[in-house]
C-alpha cells in the first residue's frame, strides 16, 4: 500500500489520478475537496500495489468532519508500506510541511519527500528549500503536466516490501455499489458492514463525495463495496464538487453488478428513490431495496407490511426488487441483507438450456398466440426460437420474423413465462428480439470466428 499525504490543495488527487491514468479522484481548486480515503489498484513495471489518496493534514482541524479527515489520513499513514509526502513548490515549506516532517521523521517507514508543481527552471531552483526539511528520498515533480511522475513510480517499488501484493486486492466477482438520497445512511451502513470507519460519518448531508471502493469478503465471497455520493433531485444539484460527485456516483451504479438502494425509513419511497431505482433498470443492474433507520420506527405487526407496499407501489416498474430493512447504527439486517446480495448474484448468472427454452417457448405460444396488427393474419408475430446469450442481467435473444411486430404486453408475457419457469424472481431480465436474417447472419459470423 502506498500513502499520499499532504497539506491541503497541494495537488494529491491530481498526482493520485496521474499515477492511476484516469479521473478517478475528484480534483478541484477549493482546499478540502477530499475527505474520505480513496483507495485504487495501481501498477508499475509489473509491480502491483493499493494506492490510497487522502484528504488534507490541518495543524489544527476545526469542526467534526476536518477531524475526521485527519484520522481518515492517520489510518492510510498506519497502513502503508511506503509513504508519499507531497508539498508545493509555489508556496514553498510552511509550519505544517514542518510538523508533517518531523512526525514522518520518527516512523520507520520508506518516506518519499515529492514536491509538486515544478514545471520550469525556477520554481526548481525554488524547490531547493525543501531539502531542509530532512527526507533524504526528495523527487521533484508536476502532477499536472506528468513530469517526473515516473521517476517516482521507479523509487516507489524499489521500496515496496518483496511480497505478493496482488493477494490483497482480489477486487471479487461481486461489486456492490450503495446509493442512494443525501443523509439516508450510506456511510453508515458501509462501516457497519466492514466493521471499521472507511466512510466519514456526519449529519451533515453531502460529506460523501467520491465513489469509495472496499474489498470485504462475506462467507467465502469476494465482495467490493462502493459507498458513493448522496444524489439530489436534478434541480438540486449545486455545480461544481457536487455535480462531479452526483457523476461517481451514477458511475458507480453503471460499474457495478448490484445497486443497494439505501431508503430511510422516516421518509418512505420517495420520487428521487423511485428515480435512482431507474437508474438501476435502465443499465440491468441488480437492484436491493434497503430500508435503513429501521430502528427509528414505532413497529406492530402490520408495519412491514405497509412498508413493502409502499415500496412496491413506487417502484411499480420493478415489483420483483427484493427489500430489506436494516438499521446501520445497532447492525440489525446487515446479514440479512448480504445474504439476499449474494442469492440475487446466484440467480443473476444462472443459465437456461437451449432445449429447455424451445419447449417454453412452444409452451408460451399455443397458450398465447401473439396477436396480430389490425386483425390481419399476416400481420402477425411470428417466433422461430429463443436462446440465452448472457448472464449477469440473464439476456434471452428471440428470432422473429419482424420485431415491429411484437406488443409490449406479449413481451412482458414471454418475460413472465421465463420467471415463472425458471426461478428468476427477483432480477432484472434483458429480452432481444432480432429478425431472423440478422440472427442468422450473427451465428454464421460466430462460427467464423470460431475457425
Amino acid at each position: 500500500m502506498v500513502a499520499i499525504i499532504g497539506r491541503p490543495n497541494v495537488g494529491k488527487s491530481s498526482l493520485f489520478n496521474r499515477i492511476l491514468s484516469r479521473r478517478h479522484a475528484i480534483v478541484s481548486e477549493v482546499a478540502g475537496t477530499t475527505r474520505d480515503r480513496l483507495i485504487a489498484q495501481a501498477s508499475w513495471k509489473g509491480r502491483p500495489f493499493l494506492l490510497v489518496d487522502t484528504g488534507g493534514l490541518e495543524d489544527d482541524p476545526d469542526g467534526h468532519i476536518p477531524q475526521r479527515v485527519q484520522q481518515q489520513a492517520d489510518m492510510a499513514m498506519g497502513a502503508a508500506d511506503v509513504i508519499v509526502f507531497l508539498t508545493d513548490v509555489i508556496e514553498g515549506v510552511t509550519a505544517t510541511d514542518e510538523a508533517v516532517a518531523q512526525r514522518l521523521r520518527r516512523t520507520d517507514k520508506p518516506i518519499l519527500l515529492a514536491v509538486n508543481k515544478v514545471d520550469n527552471d525556477n520554481r526548481e531552483l525554488a524547490a531547493a528549500e525543501f531539502f531542509g526539511l530532512g527526507l533524504n528520498d526528495t523527487a521533484f515533480i508536476s502532477a499536472y503536466h506528468n513530469y517526473g511522475v515516473y521517476d517516482l513510480l521507479e523509487r516507489i517499488v524499489e521500496l515496496l516490501p518483496r511480497r505478493e501484493l496482488a493477494d490483497a486486492w482480489d477486487g471479487g466477482p461481486l461489486s456492490l455499489s450503495i446509493v442512494g438520497r443525501t443523509n439516508v445512511g450510506k456511510s453508515m451502513l458501509t462501516n457497519a458492514i466492514i466493521g471499521e470507519e472507511r466512510s466519514i460519518v456526519s449529519p451533515v448531508a453531502g460529506t460523501t463525495r467520491d465513489a469509495l471502493d472496499t474489498a470485504v469478503s462475506y462467507r467465502d465471497h469476494e465482495i467490493t463495496l462502493v459507498d458513493t455520493a448522496g444524489i439530489r433531485r436534478p434541480g438540486q444539484v449545486q455545480r461544481g464538487i457536487e455535480k462531479y460527485s452526483v457523476l461517481r456516483a451514477v458511475n458507480a451504479v453503471h460499474r457495478s453488478d448490484i445497486t443497494l438502494l439505501i431508503t430511510d425509513a422516516t421518509e418512505l419511497a420517495t420520487a428521487q428513490d423511485a428515480h435512482i431505482a431507474g437508474l438501476s433498470w435502465d443499465t440491468n443492474r441488480g437492484l436491493i431495496v434497503v430500508v435503513n433507520k429501521w430502528d427509528l420506527v414505532n413497529r406492530n405487526r402490520f408495519r412491514m407490511e405497509r412498508v413493502l407496499h409502499r415500496v412496491r407501489e413506487r417502484l411499480h416498474f420493478m415489483r420483483y426488487v427484493p427489500v430489506c430493512f436494516t438499521s446501520a447504527l445497532t447492525g440489525e439486517g446487515i446479514e440479512e441483507m448480504l445474504d439476499t446480495a449474494l442469492s440475487l448474484w446466484q440467480e443473476r448468472q444462472k443459465r437456461v438450456p437451449y432445449r429447455d427454452l424451445q419447449y417454453l417457448l412452444a409452451d408460451a405460444v399455443s397458450t398465447h398466440t401473439p396477436p396480430s396488427q389490425r386483425g390481419n393474419i399476416r400481420n402477425r408475430l411470428r417466433i422461430r426460437r429463443v436462446r440465452q446469450v448472457a448472464v449477469n442481467p440473464p439476456t434471452f435473444v428471440f428470432s422473429v420474423n419482424d420485431p415491429k411486430l411484437l406488443h409490449f404486453s406479449y413481451q412482458r408475457y414471454l418475460e413472465n413465462q421465463i420467471r415463472d419457469r425458471f426461478g428468476f424472481d427477483r432480477t432484472h431480465l434483458r429480452l432481444i428480439f432480432r429478425p431472423e436474417r440478422a440472427e442468422k447472419s450473427s451465428r454464421s459470423g460466430i462460427r467464423n470466428r470460431a475457425r
